[in-house]
Protein backbone atom coordinates (compact mmCIF):
# COMPACT_ATOMS: atom_id res chain seq x y z
CA UNK A 1 0.00 0.00 0.00
CA UNK A 2 1.13 3.36 -0.91
CA UNK A 3 0.57 6.65 1.52
CA UNK A 4 1.45 10.34 -0.37
CA UNK A 5 2.34 12.20 2.16
CA UNK A 6 2.69 15.99 2.23
CA UNK A 7 6.03 17.52 4.37
CA UNK A 8 6.49 20.47 5.71
CA UNK A 9 9.79 20.70 7.62
CA UNK A 10 9.06 24.22 8.49
CA UNK A 11 11.99 26.47 10.56
CA UNK A 12 14.65 26.10 13.31
CA UNK A 13 15.09 22.56 14.08
CA UNK A 14 12.25 21.63 11.89
CA UNK A 15 14.49 19.97 9.39
CA UNK A 16 16.58 18.09 11.53
CA UNK A 17 13.74 16.42 13.11
CA UNK A 18 11.23 15.47 10.22
CA UNK A 19 14.50 13.87 8.33
CA UNK A 20 14.39 11.60 10.81
CA UNK A 21 10.92 11.15 11.26
CA UNK A 22 10.84 10.50 7.40
CA UNK A 23 13.68 7.80 8.18
CA UNK A 24 11.47 5.99 10.57
CA UNK A 25 8.46 5.69 8.24
CA UNK A 26 10.85 4.39 5.61
CA UNK A 27 12.06 1.90 7.97
CA UNK A 28 7.94 0.76 8.83
CA UNK A 29 7.22 0.70 5.15
CA UNK A 30 10.13 -1.95 4.11
CA UNK A 31 9.11 -3.99 7.98
CA UNK A 32 5.25 -4.31 6.49
CA UNK A 33 5.16 -3.94 3.18
CA UNK A 34 3.95 -0.09 2.84
CA UNK A 35 5.98 2.75 0.80
CA UNK A 36 5.22 6.21 1.76
CA UNK A 37 5.96 9.18 -0.84
CA UNK A 38 6.96 12.14 0.24
CA UNK A 39 6.18 15.94 -1.35
CA UNK A 40 8.31 18.96 0.76
CA UNK A 41 5.91 21.97 0.64
CA UNK A 42 7.06 25.47 1.98
CA UNK A 43 5.07 26.75 5.20
CA UNK A 44 5.82 29.38 7.77
CA UNK A 45 9.23 31.45 7.58
CA UNK A 46 11.17 29.40 5.07
CA UNK A 47 8.09 30.67 2.86
CA UNK A 48 7.93 34.45 3.73
CA UNK A 49 11.51 33.91 2.61
CA UNK A 50 10.90 32.21 -0.28
CA UNK A 51 7.20 33.71 -1.03
CA UNK A 52 6.84 36.46 0.85
CA UNK A 53 3.90 35.24 2.49
CA UNK A 54 4.03 32.46 5.08
CA UNK A 55 1.58 30.09 3.20
CA UNK A 56 0.76 29.80 -0.16
CA UNK A 57 -1.95 28.25 -2.23
CA UNK A 58 0.05 25.67 -3.66
CA UNK A 59 1.09 24.35 -0.46
CA UNK A 60 -2.73 24.32 0.52
CA UNK A 61 -3.40 22.40 -2.84
CA UNK A 62 -0.57 20.06 -2.29
CA UNK A 63 -1.50 19.29 1.50
CA UNK A 64 -5.53 18.76 0.42
CA UNK A 65 -3.99 16.24 -2.29
CA UNK A 66 -1.90 13.76 0.60
CA UNK A 67 -3.28 11.60 2.30
CA UNK A 68 -1.61 13.21 5.41
CA UNK A 69 0.49 16.00 6.66
CA UNK A 70 3.84 15.83 8.53
CA UNK A 71 4.90 19.44 10.08
CA UNK A 72 8.01 20.23 12.02
CA UNK A 73 8.00 23.82 13.22
CA UNK A 74 7.74 27.50 12.34
CA UNK A 75 8.71 30.79 13.14
CA UNK A 76 11.72 32.09 15.12
CA UNK A 77 12.99 35.73 15.63
CA UNK A 78 14.18 35.75 12.48
CA UNK A 79 10.52 36.80 11.44
CA UNK A 80 9.33 38.74 14.36
CA UNK A 81 9.00 42.42 12.93
CA UNK A 82 7.10 41.27 9.85
CA UNK A 83 3.49 42.29 10.06
CA UNK A 84 0.63 40.00 11.90
CA UNK A 85 -1.08 38.98 8.41
CA UNK A 86 2.52 37.38 7.40
CA UNK A 87 3.92 35.64 10.55
CA UNK A 88 4.38 32.27 10.50
CA UNK A 89 2.20 30.80 12.59
CA UNK A 90 -0.54 32.10 10.44
CA UNK A 91 0.60 28.93 7.98
CA UNK A 92 -0.55 26.76 11.31
CA UNK A 93 -4.03 28.72 11.26
CA UNK A 94 -4.12 28.77 7.25
CA UNK A 95 -3.75 25.07 7.12
CA UNK A 96 -6.22 23.84 9.94
CA UNK A 97 -8.89 26.08 8.17
CA UNK A 98 -7.95 24.79 4.18
CA UNK A 99 -8.14 21.11 5.86
CA UNK A 100 -10.84 21.45 8.34
CA UNK A 101 -8.70 20.30 10.98
CA UNK A 102 -11.37 21.15 13.77
CA UNK A 103 -9.41 18.76 16.89
CA UNK A 104 -6.44 18.42 18.10
CA UNK A 105 -5.41 15.05 20.15
CA UNK A 106 -2.34 15.56 22.38
CA UNK A 107 -1.56 13.19 24.31
CA UNK A 108 0.36 13.42 27.75
CA UNK A 109 1.78 10.42 28.98
CA UNK A 110 3.87 9.58 31.76
CA UNK A 111 7.17 7.35 30.08
CA UNK A 112 8.16 5.00 33.06
CA UNK A 113 11.88 5.15 32.06
CA UNK A 114 11.48 9.33 32.16
CA UNK A 115 9.91 9.29 36.02
CA UNK A 116 12.55 11.37 37.32
CA UNK A 117 12.40 14.33 34.61
CA UNK A 118 9.08 14.66 36.10
CA UNK A 119 8.93 18.09 37.93
CA UNK A 120 5.87 16.72 40.07
CA UNK A 121 6.87 14.62 43.45
CA UNK A 122 7.03 11.16 42.56
CA UNK A 123 4.20 10.23 45.52
CA UNK A 124 1.81 12.72 43.52
CA UNK A 125 2.65 11.14 40.12
CA UNK A 126 2.48 7.42 41.70
CA UNK A 127 2.51 5.00 38.81
CA UNK A 128 2.23 7.56 36.47
CA UNK A 129 -0.29 9.21 34.19
CA UNK A 130 -1.77 8.75 30.19
CA UNK A 131 -4.00 11.66 29.37
CA UNK A 132 -5.35 13.10 25.92
CA UNK A 133 -6.27 16.18 25.58
CA UNK A 134 -8.93 16.75 23.09
CA UNK A 135 -8.57 20.01 21.85
CA UNK A 136 -11.13 22.46 19.33
CA UNK A 137 -8.71 24.02 17.00
CA UNK A 138 -10.84 25.79 14.24
CA UNK A 139 -13.24 28.02 16.25
CA UNK A 140 -13.00 30.26 20.02
CA UNK A 141 -11.04 33.70 20.27
CA UNK A 142 -8.36 32.63 17.70
CA UNK A 143 -10.92 32.50 14.43
CA UNK A 144 -12.64 35.07 15.98
CA UNK A 145 -13.47 38.67 14.93
CA UNK A 146 -10.11 41.17 16.11
CA UNK A 147 -9.29 44.87 16.10
CA UNK A 148 -8.92 47.32 17.29
CA UNK A 149 -10.91 50.84 18.45
CA UNK A 150 -10.58 54.30 20.42
CA UNK A 151 -12.34 54.74 23.53
CA UNK A 152 -12.01 56.82 26.48
CA UNK A 153 -8.76 55.11 27.83
CA UNK A 154 -6.63 55.13 24.37
CA UNK A 155 -6.65 52.54 21.47
CA UNK A 156 -8.39 49.28 23.07
CA UNK A 157 -7.80 45.54 21.59
CA UNK A 158 -10.89 43.75 20.95
CA UNK A 159 -11.16 40.11 20.13
CA UNK A 160 -14.58 38.00 19.74
CA UNK A 161 -14.74 34.58 21.28
CA UNK A 162 -17.55 32.37 20.25
CA UNK A 163 -19.11 28.91 19.86
CA UNK A 164 -21.56 27.66 17.96
CA UNK A 165 -23.98 24.36 19.43
CA UNK A 166 -22.80 22.74 16.04
CA UNK A 167 -18.83 23.09 16.59
CA UNK A 168 -19.31 21.70 20.56
CA UNK A 169 -21.07 18.88 19.46
CA UNK A 170 -18.71 18.03 16.88
CA UNK A 171 -15.62 18.25 19.46
CA UNK A 172 -17.84 16.53 22.21
CA UNK A 173 -18.70 13.51 20.40
CA UNK A 174 -15.41 12.98 19.05
CA UNK A 175 -13.92 13.54 23.28
CA UNK A 176 -16.45 10.80 23.92
CA UNK A 177 -15.56 8.55 20.88
CA UNK A 178 -11.58 8.73 22.05
CA UNK A 179 -12.43 7.73 25.76
CA UNK A 180 -14.63 4.94 24.27
CA UNK A 181 -11.24 3.46 23.48
CA UNK A 182 -8.87 4.45 26.57
CA UNK A 183 -10.74 4.46 30.43
CA UNK A 184 -13.59 5.82 29.55
CA UNK A 185 -13.76 8.70 31.64
CA UNK A 186 -13.59 12.62 29.92
CA UNK A 187 -13.21 15.95 31.69
CA UNK A 188 -15.08 19.07 29.99
CA UNK A 189 -13.02 21.85 30.41
CA UNK A 190 -14.74 25.72 30.30
CA UNK A 191 -15.19 28.92 32.04
CA UNK A 192 -19.32 28.47 32.50
CA UNK A 193 -19.11 30.60 36.04
CA UNK A 194 -17.76 33.90 33.42
CA UNK A 195 -18.38 33.76 29.95
CA UNK A 196 -21.68 32.84 28.23
CA UNK A 197 -19.50 30.95 25.32
CA UNK A 198 -18.73 28.89 27.91
CA UNK A 199 -22.32 28.13 29.02
CA UNK A 200 -23.25 27.43 25.79
CA UNK A 201 -20.45 24.73 25.39
CA UNK A 202 -21.80 23.25 28.70
CA UNK A 203 -25.06 22.97 27.95
CA UNK A 204 -24.43 21.00 24.92
CA UNK A 205 -21.98 19.21 26.61
CA UNK A 206 -24.41 18.20 28.71
CA UNK A 207 -26.90 17.26 26.15
CA UNK A 208 -24.58 14.95 23.90
CA UNK A 209 -23.48 13.06 27.57
CA UNK A 210 -26.06 11.11 27.39
CA UNK A 211 -25.06 9.17 24.14
CA UNK A 212 -22.41 7.65 25.74
CA UNK A 213 -23.89 6.08 29.40
CA UNK A 214 -20.59 4.09 29.76
CA UNK A 215 -18.55 7.34 29.91
CA UNK A 216 -17.57 9.11 33.73
CA UNK A 217 -17.84 12.82 32.71
CA UNK A 218 -17.31 15.67 34.16
CA UNK A 219 -17.52 19.42 34.11
CA UNK A 220 -14.30 21.44 35.15
CA UNK A 221 -13.51 25.23 35.63
CA UNK A 222 -10.20 25.70 33.55
CA UNK A 223 -8.37 27.51 36.16
CA UNK A 224 -9.34 24.42 38.42
CA UNK A 225 -8.32 22.34 35.70
CA UNK A 226 -4.56 23.97 35.70
CA UNK A 227 -4.64 23.02 39.64
CA UNK A 228 -5.37 19.92 39.27
CA UNK A 229 -3.23 18.63 36.31
CA UNK A 230 -0.39 19.43 38.46
CA UNK A 231 -1.89 18.56 41.52
CA UNK A 232 -3.18 14.70 40.51
CA UNK A 233 -2.68 14.20 36.81
CA UNK A 234 -3.76 10.91 37.22
CA UNK A 235 -7.17 11.81 37.69
CA UNK A 236 -7.57 12.47 33.98
CA UNK A 237 -8.27 10.59 30.93
CA UNK A 238 -9.41 12.65 28.05
CA UNK A 239 -9.96 16.37 28.88
CA UNK A 240 -11.76 18.43 26.24
CA UNK A 241 -11.91 22.18 25.85
CA UNK A 242 -11.84 24.93 23.89
CA UNK A 243 -8.69 26.54 21.28
CA UNK A 244 -7.74 29.01 23.75
CA UNK A 245 -8.02 26.53 27.33
CA UNK A 246 -6.51 24.09 25.21
CA UNK A 247 -3.72 25.79 24.15
CA UNK A 248 -2.51 26.16 27.53
CA UNK A 249 -3.65 23.06 29.33
CA UNK A 250 -2.21 20.86 26.83
CA UNK A 251 1.05 22.69 26.84
CA UNK A 252 0.92 22.35 31.01
CA UNK A 253 0.29 18.82 30.30
CA UNK A 254 2.73 18.21 27.94
CA UNK A 255 5.43 20.10 30.57
CA UNK A 256 4.68 17.51 33.75
CA UNK A 257 5.76 14.69 31.82
CA UNK A 258 9.67 15.92 31.85
CA UNK A 259 9.88 16.84 28.68
CA UNK A 260 8.01 18.88 26.07
CA UNK A 261 10.66 17.56 23.44
CA UNK A 262 8.69 14.08 23.85
CA UNK A 263 5.35 14.40 23.32
CA UNK A 264 3.11 14.26 19.36
CA UNK A 265 0.14 15.47 17.97
CA UNK A 266 -2.49 15.03 15.56
CA UNK A 267 -4.76 17.82 13.97
CA UNK A 268 -7.86 16.02 12.15
CA UNK A 269 -10.96 16.87 10.24
CA UNK A 270 -14.09 14.73 9.84
CA UNK A 271 -13.18 12.37 7.46
CA UNK A 272 -10.23 11.11 9.80
CA UNK A 273 -7.26 12.86 7.32
CA UNK A 274 -4.86 14.89 9.52
CA UNK A 275 -2.02 16.95 10.43
CA UNK A 276 1.10 15.57 12.43
CA UNK A 277 3.32 17.47 14.21
CA UNK A 278 5.47 17.43 17.72
CA UNK A 279 3.87 20.13 19.83
CA UNK A 280 7.27 21.66 20.75
CA UNK A 281 8.48 24.54 18.37
CA UNK A 282 11.02 25.64 16.22
CA UNK A 283 13.79 25.98 18.94
CA UNK A 284 16.10 28.57 16.35
CA UNK A 285 18.87 28.36 19.92
CA UNK A 286 19.30 25.25 19.09
CA UNK A 287 18.67 25.12 15.38
CA UNK A 288 21.83 23.27 13.31
CA UNK A 289 23.42 21.95 15.83
CA UNK A 290 22.34 18.33 15.75
CA UNK A 291 20.82 17.96 19.37
CA UNK A 292 17.06 18.23 18.68
CA UNK A 293 14.82 15.61 20.17
CA UNK A 294 13.46 14.26 17.02
CA UNK A 295 11.16 11.72 19.59
CA UNK A 296 8.03 13.95 19.53
CA UNK A 297 8.12 14.01 15.68
CA UNK A 298 8.50 10.53 15.49
CA UNK A 299 5.96 9.50 18.04
CA UNK A 300 3.63 12.03 15.46
CA UNK A 301 4.48 9.49 12.85
CA UNK A 302 2.77 6.80 14.93
CA UNK A 303 -0.30 8.41 15.73
CA UNK A 304 -0.64 9.00 11.32
CA UNK A 305 -0.40 5.10 11.29
CA UNK A 306 -3.07 4.86 13.90
CA UNK A 307 -5.82 7.48 13.37
CA UNK A 308 -5.17 8.48 9.64
CA UNK A 309 -4.28 5.01 7.96
CA UNK A 310 -5.58 2.22 10.41
CA UNK A 311 -2.01 0.55 10.83
CA UNK A 312 -2.78 -0.11 14.46
CA UNK A 313 0.38 -2.67 14.45
CA UNK A 314 2.65 -0.59 12.51
CA UNK A 315 2.34 2.25 15.06
CA UNK A 316 2.53 0.01 17.82
CA UNK A 317 5.95 -1.08 16.58
CA UNK A 318 7.34 2.79 16.85
CA UNK A 319 5.80 3.24 20.09
CA UNK A 320 7.25 -0.12 21.33
CA UNK A 321 10.94 0.78 19.74
CA UNK A 322 10.93 4.44 21.57
CA UNK A 323 10.09 2.38 24.71
CA UNK A 324 13.11 0.46 24.01
CA UNK A 325 15.47 2.93 23.35
CA UNK A 326 14.68 4.63 26.41
CA UNK A 327 14.48 1.87 28.87
CA UNK A 328 17.99 1.13 27.55
CA UNK A 329 18.90 4.55 28.87
CA UNK A 330 19.30 6.58 25.73
CA UNK A 331 18.78 9.90 26.00
CA UNK A 332 18.98 13.18 24.43
CA UNK A 333 20.10 16.52 25.96
CA UNK A 334 16.47 17.68 27.30
CA UNK A 335 16.11 14.61 28.93
CA UNK A 336 19.60 13.50 29.82
CA UNK A 337 21.12 14.19 33.49
CA UNK A 338 23.69 16.50 34.08
CA UNK A 339 26.82 13.82 34.09
CA UNK A 340 24.99 11.90 30.86
CA UNK A 341 26.33 11.76 27.84
CA UNK A 342 23.71 13.20 25.34
CA UNK A 343 22.90 11.33 21.83
CA UNK A 344 22.65 13.86 18.86
CA UNK A 345 19.25 14.30 17.09
CA UNK A 346 20.29 11.32 13.86
CA UNK A 347 22.45 9.08 16.55
CA UNK A 348 18.54 9.22 18.71
CA UNK A 349 16.37 8.55 15.09
CA UNK A 350 18.72 6.05 14.01
CA UNK A 351 18.71 4.11 17.59
CA UNK A 352 15.01 4.31 17.07
CA UNK A 353 15.40 2.78 13.66
CA UNK A 354 17.68 -0.55 14.61
CA UNK A 355 15.10 -1.02 17.27
CA UNK A 356 12.13 -1.02 15.04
Amino acid sequence: MQYNIAVVKGDGIGPEIVTEAMKTLEVVGQKFGHTFSFQEVLAGGCSIDANGIPLTQETIDLCKAADSVLLGAVGGPKWDDVPSERRPEKALLGLRAALGLFVNLRPAQMHKALADACPIKQEIIGDGFDILVCRELIGDVYFGTHGRRQSEGGETGYDDMNYSVAEVERIGRRAFEMAMKRRKKVCSVDKANVLETSRVWRETMHRIKAEYPEVEYSDMYVDNCAMQLVRNPGQFDVIVTGNLFGDILSDEASMITGSIGMLPSASMNESGKGMYEPIHGSAPDIAGKGIANPIATILSCAMMLRYSFSLQREADAIETAVEKVLDSGYRTADIAAKDENALSTSEMGRLIREAL
